[in-house]
């Protein structure tokens, strides 16, 4: 990986080159035209100002040409562009179509950090799971009745208070007008939640005549994961607020005998999500993320990436990594799929991304993508499971979900995900049913917005990736154990379902 150093008499860039092949380089900070990069030996004075994660030319680039970050393509210049010249949405463009081809050309891949002897507090399941939480969830069937539910959390919260880790309800507005496999995205999902570790006691609540039936949603959960689950129909009681509140009651005697128990880090299974993405992400905090992942993944605990379409661009990265054929053609199935729920609805495989992105230096897809799936390290892809699945292998697990911050969180936390680690260059205060860490990319965000963010891996650039990855492991062991993450302060705690299909 380049660096820069001062060239005489001259202001200094501070910026990076992340491959020895690379035709660009990243800011580290604001420059200005007039500037000069020292990378690898070579001095660039910058022809344009260039601010904080965006790319300028390291030497010129024809019109038509491929622009190679991470070694990689980014897409292709649409202009000629000079050396030193800023590289942005003005004179780079995607190259990514509908459809693309991948073979099987299995690497082998390896761990960045070995397993850790790092453990943790947390409840040890009857089925051998082990949450880091021990709470009182109600879920929805229906959005109808999301109101009745939060207000049995929060008087049976304040009953209980101490006696378990907290009483959250999980609004939606699904559940019904929804048919086919969209009501079953719906279902599959919230059974999924039903099932979580981080629950020592769930009460899904229903309205009565909704789509998504209370016997059929439980019907989708395995009898022995059953026990600590209660259900109310509220048009079947006449004071449905006392019947919840029974139930909620009954539910946090049967969870508050539950203790923490020393734990080994195999034991967690974690989710690793991107939002507000600038253009240190892919330099700092996703790779750094990555390397938490292989740590996890090599003690023999779960790690869960998602996100589809911010795979597109990146694919070879990550399906080279396949533990075999099968997961193979499984992660590309899931990835032409993907594309072709875009095309069905006459949307580019390549609108991402945002305009949050692309003011924090992302250009293209490719670029997102590529920094993307680094939270997923370098451990073997071992299983690809569909939306609302879970995760059961050791090592890392592609999962179905679009890239909705949302929608994909709480996807990941169905997945099983008992901590989520979310990576960020502009920030968010979203908050998830699992305990979720905000991980900014760069300083600058983690001294503006304390209330939100848990960790700085702007730290990087300054002690490596080794000094930042062992402090990270801490925070995570820590609050794996109890401690509450920014999210949880803030009370920020939601669901989103992916709606797929037709409203009646």
């Amino acid at each position: 990986m380049g660096g820069s150093g001062p060239a005489d008499e001259m202001t200094p860039v501070s910026a990076i080159r992340v491959d020895a092949g690379d035709s660009v380089a990243t800011c580290l900070a604001d420059a200005r035209a007039g500037d000069v990069a020292r990378i690898g030996g070579q001095e660039i004075r910058l022809r344009d100002d260039v601010p904080r994660g965006h790319k300028f030319a390291l030497a010129p680039i024809a019109r038509g040409a491929a622009v190679i970050k991470y070694g990689f393509p980014i897409g292709r210049a649409t202009a000629d562009i000079a050396a030193g010249a800023h590289v942005h949405s003005h004179n780079l463009a995607t190259a990514l179509g509908g459809e693309a081809d991948w073979t099987y050309a299995p690497r082998t891949a390896s761990t960045a950090l070995p397993p850790s002897p790092r453990s943790f507090a947390g409840y040890r399941r009857a089925d051998g799971r082990v949450g880091t939480r021990n709470e009182i969830w109600i879920l929805p069937t229906v959005g109808c009745v999301g109101n009745l539910a939060a207000r049995i959390a929060r008087i049976a919260g304040a009953r209980h208070a101490g006696r378990v880790d907290g009483i959250h309800a999980f609004k939606h507005p699904f559940g019904c007008s929804q048919l086919g496999e969209d009501l079953g995205h719906t279902r599959g999902l919230l059974a999924a939640l039903a099932q979580h570790p981080n629950a020592g006691g769930v009460l899904l609540v229903g309205l009565g005549c909704e789509s998504n039936q209370l016997a059929a949603l439980i019907d989708t959960i395995p009898p022995e994961r059953r026990a600590n689950i209660r259900s109310l129909s509220a048009q079947a009681v006449e004071d449905d607020l006392a019947a919840g509140l029974a139930l909620a009651d009954e539910l946090v005697e049967l969870a508050a005998p539950a203790r923490r128990s020393a734990q080994p880090l195999a034991a967690l299974t974690l989710g690793v999500k991107c939002g507000g993405s600038d253009g240190l992400s892919g330099l700092t905090a996703n790779p750094l993320v990555g390397r938490i992942a292989d740590a996890v993944a090599a003690a023999g605990g779960k790690v869960v990436l998602t996100e589809i379409p911010e795979i597109f661009g990146a694919e070879p990265m990550l399906f080279e990594r396949a533990a075999s054929q099968a997961v193979f053609d499984a992660a590309v199935r899931l990835a032409r799929d993907f594309r072709h729920y875009f095309l069905r609805h006459g949307e580019p495989v390549s609108e991402n991304p945002s305009p949050g992105n692309i003011a924090g230096g992302i250009t293209t897809l490719e670029e997102k993508s590529l920094g993307a799936v680094q939270k997923g390290g370098r451990a073997p892809l071992v299983d690809v499971r569909p939306y609302g699945g879970e995760a059961v292998l050791p090592g890392l697990t592609l999962l179905e979900a679009p890239g909705n911050d949302a929608v994909s969180a709480t996807a990941l936390t169905a997945a099983g995900a008992t901590l989520i680690l979310f990576t960020t260059g502009r920030g968010t205060p979203l908050g998830f049913p699992a305990p979720t860490l905000k991980i900014a990319s760069n300083s600058s965000l983690a001294a503006r917005k304390p209330g939100w963010i848990d960790f700085d891996a702007g730290r990087v650039l300054d002690e490596g990736f080794d000094g930042a990855a062992d402090a990270l492991l801490d925070l995570i062991a820590a609050t794996a154990s109890g401690a509450n993450c920014k999210a949880e302060v803030n009370e920020e705690r939601d669901i989103a379902i992916w709606k797929s299909g037709v409203t009646l």
